[in-house]
């Protein structure tokens, strides 16, 4: 079938393409209104930057280094990394950074970097981590120990005292959880180096997996601290997770010295390799530097804490119609027991074993936790 329609010419496919993607569109509208179960932040509007989608853009390489493919956005990225490293307090003579396609990307480079800095080594990290650092270890080809969580998602410190005593003369590299996946536990950089201390262990490393809470915890008044005033080596933090992003993204900080290790030139490109993907998308930067300049230090902050309130409002909410709930402090995962199948696919729940768990994002309103409490009643009376 061909016809015109304001002078364009159209086909049955272009007609067929047309539909689908609108039923794409209306599809998308009903699931984001319950949307609760991970940890994606869906209340943003980036249109200022859809022209940007036009082009070609490639931030290839290093993000400090100019590079013969000029359709970039480097400045931006420049400014994001500047930005994250002022939160993390890291100074600027000994930083490096760039912008990942995620979480999983900034986890494996800050472990690339500890190989490669330390061959002989054991990677140690706990039950409830991220599954990325399983697969990164196999990839990497790491020696990995798995240390045993407490209940409250953290790494059972009594164990990894005993792993440690059983692998002494190895240097360990932690991979250590700034909010865990389903609970929220927060890993304590003060207690795993007292059991360092205690072991007379001198050389280690350690990664952070911020992926969430690394845009949360710098904005709350008496959370734990975890920046680079303390010894830690690399932190891996996502970009559409607390900021909002259309597609997936993140940001990988280091120390200049460990990148030094692994840089190596590249004459096509013009440029230095130091990441993990050669091509590099260049839109994220771009979002990133955006809800930088239009929220800043003082958005995110009242997001961050708006996020915990609304977190306590849902953990009280189910224990008031009688539901076991738990959340952690300066966290907002809430965990509870698995509800009926019908309530976790309506609403998206994330559920391992016996539990699920809601991520309260800044478009978890109180108005969307009424709506699924009274859900949730419904089903379970």
């Amino acid at each position: 079938m061909v016809g015109y329609t304001n002078g364009v010419l159209y086909t049955m496919r272009t007609w067929t393409v047309t539909k689908r993607l609108a039923a794409k569109k209306r599809e998308m509208k009903r699931l984001v209104r319950s949307f609760l179960g991970y940890p994606s932040n869906a209340q943003f509007e980036y249109s200022a930057l859809f022209d940007f989608l036009r082009y070609p853009i490639n931030n290839v390489g290093d993000p400090y280094d100019d590079s013969s493919y000029l359709l970039g956005t480097r400045e931006f990225e420049q400014e994001v990394l500047a930005f994250f490293a002022q939160l993390y307090k890291i100074p600027e003579s000994n930083f490096w950074g760039y912008v990942t396609n995620g979480g999983t990307e900034g986890n494996m480079h800050g472990l690339f970097l500890a190989r490669e800095l330390y061959p002989d080594s054991v990677l140690y990290f706990s039950a409830d981590s991220h599954y990325s650092i399983t697969k990164i270890a196999r990839v990497l080809r790491m020696e990995a120990v798995v240390v045993p969580a407490t209940s409250e998602g953290t790494m059972d410190l009594q164990q990894l005292a005993v792993l440690l005593r059983d692998r002494q003369g190895r240097t360990p590299i932690f991979s250590l959880n700034i909010g865990t996946t389903m609970k929220g536990g927060i890993d304590s950089i003060d207690a795993v180096l007292a059991v360092l201390h205690t072991h007379g262990v001198r050389d280690y490393y350690i990664h952070c997996d911020a992926a969430l809470y690394g845009m949360l915890l710098p904005f709350l008044e008496g959370a734990p601290v975890v920046d680079f005033t303390k010894p830690i080596d690399s932190v891996a933090i996502s970009g559409h997770k607390f900021i909002g992003s259309p597609v997936p993204c993140g940001v990988s900080l280091t120390k200049k010295e460990y990148v030094e290790r692994i840089t190596r030139p590249i004459e096509y490109i013009e440029t230095l390799d130091t990441t993990i993907s050669g091509s590099r998308n260049a839109f994220s930067p771009m979002v990133l530097w955006y809800a930088i300049q239009k929220r800043g230090y003082d958005g995110f902050k009242k997001e961050a804490n708006t996020c915990i309130a609304h977190a306590r409002y849902l953990h009280d909410r189910l224990v008031g119609i009688g539901y076991s709930a738990c959340l952690n402090d300066f966290s907002n995962t809430v965990l509870f027991e698995k509800p009926p199948a019908a309530i976790r696919e309506r609403w998206q729940l994330a559920t391992q074993n016996d539990r699920s768990h809601v991520v309260v994002m800044q478009h978890v309103t109180k108005k969307v936790i009424d709506r699924f409490v009274r859900d949730l009643q419904k089903c379970v009376r």
